[in-house]
This record gives structure tokens, C-alpha cells and sequence, in this order.
């Protein structure tokens, strides 16, 4: 536990004065993220700023360093019964909030218990001008001004070094059971989104493999009446299925060798029309595809169904591997990164190429 944010603003106005740039480096398991990274650029590291600086379980809030692992963060909450809701995937030992936060990464409950971004009430962070910055802030009622914070979500560190996180966290459920049957990827999707549209305590909605996964969570009397009520057979064990899927380790994402898609379309959508691997999480809302393809063809079709496509994962990483954006929103990004980082210091290209 250590706090070495002064150390952090010194290499940024180093930087700054000699005209370098830095590539910002956590617990380093994100590292295949985003376009490749600038070989010329130098290397700050935060995984040694680490602790927890506040924690407020009767007011289920939580700050944390930026370096601070989430195995650190989960062992903290569990001894009060609590969880951070959004079910950060473990991507590694020292797989960082900073790191999750930055890449905007969420677990199978996303569409219920929200994602990272809305479970952030505020950062500090230190910007290109080597600032050391607040915004948001560290209660639930926290409405005045700008919500910078959650720029930070997706950016990959491209705006600033991100030094402190506060979270909302929430109880652990009482109780947890999934269903699971046999069905088609044409069945699942309306399926899914029938049963989300109901109100049962739904946390996880998940087709792979032909059968589709539906994980209830809540009040023990509300998920035993939900699994009396829907059809399908309780899966034993299902929480190693479901950390299979909120950590990448389901067989569907093994290896290297094959690009890793990652579509977010609308959930009702029909699913693009490319043959290969699928997984269907959130319900439908998120997609994972396996297989070789052009992000110029898949693109169409990602916006025919009402969302984009990313590279997530292998492939060519030299080249864009984000969905292009209009003109009109590349001027909005420009001009954001200008204002946290006017001298370009930051991840540069890593999450596009013009930024």
C-alpha cells in the first residue's frame, strides 16, 4: 500500500518538458488492448500506487488507488458481505481498477447492475499539464457540474493518469441459481430478451454452444419461484461458468491464433450475418465472434444492428481496430484530449490512430 502520486506527476512534467511521450502501464494485462502501442514512447507505471483510502460499508462506498488490484478490492468487500456489481474480469493476478475502469470492461450482469462507468462517483487524475485533478466525488449524491469521470471509461488512459477511483458497491445476493437448455442462436435471442423484459431477478443472459444460460440472483424466495416458474435445469456449479465468461476463460475464447470480435448492437437485433464462432452475452446486447473477417465488412453490419464492432483481441493491431467514427465526433474527441492532454503525452494512438 502505497501512495506515490507525487512520483507520478514528476515523470509527467518530466515528460512534458523533454517532449516525450509516455505509455501508462498498470498490472500490464491489458496490454493486448487498443491499437499497438508507441515503441518510442516511455513507460509509467501505477501499479505500485495501491491502497484503499476509504472505505464506507454502511455508506457502500469505496475509494481506491488506481494500482490497486481488484483480487485486493473483492477480498476487502467480502468480508462485509459486498461485491462490485459490475464483475470486473480477471485478466490476470495483478489486473488493476485503473486498468478496468480505462478499458470500460464489465462482467455478465452489466445490463442490470450497470457497468464500471456507472458505478464510478469520481477520480482524481493527473492531466498533460502535470495537474493533479479532482472531479466527481465520493458519495451517491453527486450531481454538480460536468460528469468528467466517466470520460475516462473507454478511453485507455489516452486523457490522463488516473491516480484515484471511488465505486458504489452493493450487497452480495442472497441467493444464485441458473437455468440452462438446449437452443438454437436464432431462439436465444428473443428468448433472452423475453425473460429480461420480465421482472425476475435476472442477472446473467448468455447463449454459447447451442444452449442459452439464464442467472438468476436476489432474495432466495424470488429466485426459487422464478426457476419453478421458467423452464430449464438448474446448472450445477454455475459459478464457474459464469467467472468463465466474466474472465475470458471459456473455452470459446481460447487462443490467440483467431481474432476476437467484440460486437455491441442493439439486443432484439438479428445477429450479423457472418458464419462462424458466436457467444451471445448481456442478453443479446453484447456478441463475441471468432473467426478471420475485414472490420471494413463487419462494420455494416454492426451498424444494421443498431450498434458497432471493435478488434478485441488478435488480429492486426497496427491499423484501427475501433469502430470508425463520424467526422463530427472525432472533432469532440480531438478537442476533449486537447484539454486534458494538449501535448498529445498520453497512450498516444492507442485508441485511434488520429488521437
Amino acid at each position: 500500500m502505497a501512495d506515490i502520486s507525487k512520483q507520478l506527476q514528476d515523470e509527467v512534467l518530466k515528460a512534458r518538458d523533454s517532449g516525450h511521450k509516455l505509455n501508462i502501464v498498470g498490472g500490464n494485462t491489458k496490454a493486448f488492448m487498443g491499437r499497438d502501442a508507441d515503441p518510442d514512447a516511455g513507460t509509467l507505471n501505477v501499479c505500485e500506487h495501491t491502497g484503499i483510502v476509504e472505505y464506507h460499508p454502511v455508506e457502500l462506498v469505496l475509494t481506491v488507488r488506481a494500482g490497486t488490484t481488484i483480487r485486493e478490492i473483492e477480498a476487502a468487500l467480502a468480508e462485509h458481505g459486498q461485491a462490485l456489481h459490475f464483475e470486473p474480469p480477471h485478466l490476470g493476478e495483478g489486473a488493476t481498477i485503473g486498468g478496468t475502469f480505462a478499458a470500460n470492461l464489465s462482467g455478465p450482469a452489466r445490463p442490470w447492475a450497470g457497468s464500471v462507468r456507472d458505478q464510478v462517483l469520481g477520480v482524481r487524475l493527473i492531466n498533460g499539464k502535470g495537474e493533479h485533478l479532482r472531479f466527481g466525488g465520493q458519495v451517491m449524491k453527486n450531481v454538480a457540474g460536468y460528469d468528467v469521470s466517466r470520460l475516462q471509461a473507454g478511453a485507455l488512459g489516452t486523457l490522463g493518469v488516473m491516480t484515484e477511483i471511488s465505486l458504489k458497491v452493493m450487497p452480495k445476493p442472497a441467493a444464485t441459481m441458473t437455468l440452462v437448455q438446449e437452443m438454437s442462436l436464432e431462439g436465444a435471442i428473443p428468448y433472452m430478451n423475453q425473460r429480461a423484459a420480465e421482472p425476475k431477478p435476472i442477472t446473467g443472459a448468455c447463449w454459447v454452444d447451442g444452449k442459452v444460460y439464464l442467472r438468476l440472483s436476489g432474495a432466495r424466495s424470488a429466485v426459487e419461484a422464478t426457476a419453478n416458474k421458467w423452464p430449464g435445469a438448474i446448472l450445477e456449479d454455475d459459478g464457474a461458468f459464469w467467472r468463465s465468461i466474466q474472465d475470458f476463460q471459456h473455452e470459446f475464447f481460447a487462443g490467440n491464433d483467431v481474432p476476437l470480435w467484440r460486437f455491441s448492437v442493439g439486443s432484439i437485433a438479428d445477429n450479423p450475418g457472418v458464419e462462424g464462432s458466436w457467444l451471445i452475452d448481456w442478453a443479446g446486447s453484447q456478441r463475441w465472434f471468432r473467426g478471420d473477417a475485414e472490420q471494413s465488412g463487419l462494420e455494416p453490419m454492426a451498424r444494421a444492428a443498431g450498434g458497432q464492432v471493435s478488434l478485441f483481441r488478435g488480429g492486426d493491431r497496427s491499423g484501427e481496430v475501433m469502430h470508425h467514427q463520424p467526422e463530427a465526433l472525432k472533432g469532440i474527441q480531438r478537442r476533449v484530449k486537447n484539454a486534458f492532454d494538449p501535448d498529445n503525452i498520453f497512450n498516444p494512438g492507442r485508441l485511434y490512430s488520429w488521437l
